[in-house]
């Protein structure tokens, strides 16, 4: 999910880059440092539990 949330904030930053924009003290390089938190908390496990993508089988 955090995954998901950084893909965004990059997504922004480039736009926000392409188009040479800057919101007050929100730049370029605040939307990249964010992304690369959000990754980070990824990485440690930060986040809701992930299921396992297989199924479970029951021991008989």
């Amino acid at each position: 999910m955090l995954a998901l949330a950084a893909a965004f904030v990059f997504a922004l930053a480039l736009l926000f880059d392409l188009a040479d924009l800057s919101s007050g003290s929100v730049g370029v390089q605040t939307l990249i440092v964010l992304g690369l938190l959000l990754l980070a908390l990824e990485m440690a496990g930060v986040g809701p539990a992930r299921r396992a993508a297989w199924p479970r089988r029951r021991r008989r």
